[in-house]
């Protein structure tokens, strides 16, 4: 999409119109880069005489398997052609204009009925429609977009598909899946493609952007008027994949009403309809000067509290106020109504109440006015011209916008929350994975019982509905349960899925919901040891936030997620698709991505949105019935995870500044906020503790690790193999039994030195009969300790191999086999997570 449109694009002032529609502001951008086609009047077919027409008609393009239906539209043809005959005009398109079928385009029949009555022809209703058909097929008229939204069917699809342009539709056809091209949703696209050719002619390669557009338009206007729902540009997506649209054409249509893009700053303030002219200029020019300095959202944010928070709201209780400088009174109630919050509540008896309450980021909008005024008065010092008139006394002082309260609240508010999830994390993790396990239960059964036909899963029993499919009605997943309620399994399955994916990867990263959410395939990535040559996976994390990426190391519960998620969104080619998404932030359209958080809703691809994320959260939450201390229902943010990360890892020995770069955070006391420590004891001495570390050694602890920490953190980890397999002992701790491996629960066994631990064993065996022989009774015990743990650890070799043996595999990948690329850098990796 060309992004300098979507982001210039502007409106009328809000002063003389409506609130502004954003959508339209978009729209009308893409109309005017990319125009629809115009029907002409005049075109070949259009120009030739009935009899000739009525001949092309009956030729072996337009045939059929029965006669009687070519008969009929010869017949309805000619009736048509004789009533358009009546209607000034020199084609045929021009007489068609002239008839009335644009007034009554719903039922045109009704209007030439009653001529063919009267001229007493015998031409039934089914006649008219079928010649209608062979006249639009025959290319002898173009009805209107809106003509055709109403009248559109399968049939007329599939004689356009035969007659206009059957290379075309055949060329489409290979490159779509084909349970796609028969669904639906895959009907209404190929019917929408016809009805573009249709209105405007040529074939599938012809149609254009602009033509695209006006028929999503068109569309939408009759669905709202008649009230219907459904996504309409999956024809879109489809003509995008065939290479005919230019290079800076949208990849998608899809949200291109919803989605507002960004606008400029005359626009986000004349929203607010500001009645001081002077005022709303001075609004304007302040947030164009710090435009360059604030990321969009944070620009509109700003215009929201200058324009509407602070003097929409003064000019509504104070008409005609023109000043900045406020009269104490003025001030001190307008900080009053910024402080308080109305809600209206309705009651259970349909009345509604308003409820006062106080407003929680009521300092937050006091620093911005704040700022306002005293960036007024600096700048007046620099261009006296410009800002000198408008540089007046603050009515806020410093006092009133102190944070050390307000922080000191949240503080405790955030470590209560975590406090109540860090315990019941375990159970949230088992309430997801039982939740898929079912789903997918569900799924399946549906999927193997037979349309209208009743199963029984999970002890329940379901009624599959009938398919709208014309090839295989069985292929619904749709079923009604014991109540009669409707449940899309296939949405179900979907979203515990995605709820699974996203409780694990937030949990085993800490990383944010936007930077979940734009995780992409070419996160994914490996990393060789300099020293070794060991390839360590590697997950890469796109700046969001703080505009700085990071890099984790995959764990192998963080592997397995990301294989499940790469083995779901693949294509029947085994590539992950291109998707792009819509920044929020930012309002504009992200390149297309292989993005891994991303399902197929309606033929489209399409990135998992945060509100699905979420509710999906929330669903599970409600399946496992977790609760809070005082017995309500307990429900996780998507941030709570990052909270938990941090306080689990302090607390489980990560050096805070470690863990500061794994968070991506740039100061540590945005880190140590995160940390929520329990004990107040606790609390007390590690605060002083800290005091005393950092007025000794401040720039030894609070620093970025030196390459040399990495390699000694690096090296704990190579250190750690062993001839029998690997040591599991913790960074930064020694061997607890002077390397009695064998006896040790921390080692980690190799299966594949499994004849080596036998050899042991027999030596241990060999050893313990030698010193029963000579009589060394504490040679004997010592011994025997040790091939007891000889013995155990061999059972439990056998023991994972007998249920490795009987698991079924599942097709997941390998991290190798999922990684987008390698690396081969000397510097290592600043993560040691």
């Amino acid at each position: 999409m060309n992004l300098d449109v979507l982001r210039h694009a502007d409106v009328s002032p809000a002063q003389t119109a409506s609130p502004i529609s954003l959508a339209g502001a978009v729209a009308e951008a893409l109309r005017e880069q990319f125009p629809a086609r115009t029907a002409p009047d005049i075109w070949p077919a259009s120009l030739v005489s009935r009899e000739e027409i009525i001949k092309r008609v009956s030729d072996r393009a337009f045939r059929t398997a029965r006669p009687e239906t070519v008969m009929s539209r010869a017949r309805g043809a000619n009736r048509i052609l004789q009533w358009l005959e009546t209607f000034p005009g020199e084609t045929w398109q021009q007489r068609w204009r002239a008839c009335p079928t644009t007034s009554r385009p719903d039922r045109w029949e009704d209007e030439i009925r009653p001529w063919v009555l009267e001229s007493g022809y015998q031409t039934s209703l089914g006649d008219l429609k079928a010649g209608t058909l062979s006249l639009i097929c025959a290319d002898v008229v173009r009805p209107e977009l809106l003509w055709l939204t109403g009248r559109s069917s399968r049939f007329l699809r599939d004689a356009v598909a035969e007659t206009r342009d059957p290379e075309g539709f055949a060329r489409l056809e290979s490159a779509i899946e084909p349970d796609l091209w028969s669904s639906r949703v895959g009907s209404l696209a190929r019917i929408q493609i016809s009805m573009i050719i249709i209105a405007k002619g040529g074939r599938i390669r012809d149609i254009t952007v602009g033509d695209c557009l006006e028929l999503i338009e068109t569309q939408l206007q009759e669905r709202i008027r008649t009230g219907k729902r459904g996504d309409l540009s999956l024809f879109y997506t489809w003509l995008h994949g065939q290479g005919i649209f230019p290079s800076d054409a949208p990849t998608t249509l899809r949200s291109f009403r919803q989605h507002a893009g960004q606008h400029s700053v005359s626009s986000l303030v004349d929203r607010y309809r500001l009645r001081c002219q002077p005022v709303r200029d001075l609004i304007v020019d302040y947030l164009a000067e710090r435009q360059p300095k604030l990321d969009y959202t944070s620009l509109e944010d700003l215009s929201r509290t200058l324009a509407s928070r602070f003097w929409a709201d003064l000019e509504c209780h104070h008409p005609g106020i023109d000043s900045l400088e406020l009269a104490p009174e003025v001030a001190a109630a307008w900080k009053e109504r910024l402080r308080t919050k109305v809600t209206r509540v309705r009651r259970p008896d349909g009345t509604s109440v308003d409820v006062t309450s106080t407003r929680e980021g009521a300092v937050d909008l006091l620093m911005h006015v704040r700022a306002f005024y005293l960036d007024l008065a600096q700048w007046a010092a620099e261009e006296p011209a410009r800002w000198g008139p408008w540089a007046v006394r603050c009515p806020i002082a410093q006092t009133e916008i102190d944070l050390k309260k307000r922080d000191k609240q949240q503080k405790a508010r955030m470590d209560q929350r975590t406090r109540e999830r860090l315990p019941v994390l375990p159970a949230l993790v088992r309430a997801a994975d039982r939740r898929l396990k079912e789903a997918r239960a569900r799924l399946e059964a549906a999927q193997a019982a037979l349309a209208s036909a009743g199963f029984t899963v999970l002890g329940e029993t379901y009624t599959k509905a009938t398919g709208t499919s014309f090839d295989d009605p069985n292929r619904t997943t749709t079923v009604y349960d014991a109540q009669g309620v409707r449940i899309e399994l296939s949405k179900s399955e979907n979203r515990a899925f995605w709820a699974w994916a996203s409780i694990e990867f937030l949990r085993h990263t800490g990383a944010r919901i936007e930077e979940m959410l734009e995780t992409s395939h070419h996160s994914i990535v490996q990393y060789k040891l300099p020293t070794t040559g060991e390839v360590v996976p590697l997950l890469q994390i796109a700046p969001s936030k703080t505009d700085e990426e990071r890099l984790l190391l995959v764990t192998p519960e963080l592997a397995d997620v990301l294989s499940a998620i790469v083995s779901r969104v693949r294509d029947s080619s085994g590539k992950i698709p291109l998707v792009a998404s819509y920044d929020l932030g930012e309002k504009i359209m992200n390149p297309p991505m292989p993005l891994l958080f991303q399902w197929k809703i309606g033929g489209h691809n399409r990135p998992v949105s945060t509100n699905t994320i979420r509710k999906s959260i929330h669903e599970t939450l409600e399946s496992a019935g977790l609760t809070d201390g005082a017995g309500n229902p307990l429900y996780y943010q998507p941030h709570d995870f990052r909270r938990i990360f941090v306080t689990d890892a302090i607390l489980s020995g990560m050096p805070a500044h470690i863990a500061q770069v794994i968070c991506g955070h740039k100061n540590i006391n945005t880190t140590m906020g995160y940390n929520t420590v329990y004990p107040a004891k606790v609390i007390e001495a590690h605060r002083a503790f800290i005091a005393r570390r950092r007025s000794l050694r401040p720039g030894e602890e609070y620093r970025t690790p030196t390459a040399e920490e990495w390699d000694s953190f690096l090296g704990h980890f190579e250190r750690r193999k062993l001839s029998l397999g690997v040591c599991g002992r913790a960074y930064g701790t020694d061997c607890i039994h002077e390397h009695a491996c064998i006896r040790c629960s921390l080692l980690r066994i190799d299966p594949h030195e499994r004849p080596r631990l036998e050899e042991i064993r027999d030596n241990l065996i060999d050893r313990i009969a030698e010193a029963e022989r000579e009589g060394w009774l504490g040679e004997i015990e010592i011994l025997e300790t040790s091939l007891a743990a000889a013995k155990e650890k061999i059972a439990q070799i056998d023991a994972e191999k007998a249920r490795t043996s009987t698991v079924v595999h599942l097709g997941l990948p390998t991290f190798s086999q999922i990684a987008c690329r390698s690396t081969d850098a000397k510097e290592p990796s600043h993560d040691p997570a």
